[in-house]
């Protein structure tokens, strides 16, 4: 499980380690991955277009893709303590 994908940037030893775990995870181990970032901004991740657009074909492939619209819950709670 990677939890909040891209929220801190990688130097290239550390994209080229995670690009390998993921291979090797392919099509053998399940992973979950969870990000505010589209698959368009993980370059800026990554360091490498190649080597992200490697890595996203094999996240992809047998993956299911979950997209939850609207404002954070993390958010909303905060408000509703600001009301009360």
């Amino acid at each position: 499980i990677c939890d909040e994908w891209g929220y801190v940037p990688l130097d290239r030893e550390g994209a080229q380690l995670l690009f390998q775990v993921i291979s090797d995870c392919y099509e053998r181990r399940s992973v979950v991955i969870t990000t505010n970032l589209e698959f368009s901004r993980w370059a800026s991740i990554f360091y490498d277009e190649q080597m992200t657009a490697a890595m996203i074909d094999r996240l992809i492939h047998h993956s299911y893709l979950l997209i939850f619209d609207g404002q954070s819950y993390r958010m909303r709670q905060s408000l509703m303590r600001q009301l009360s």
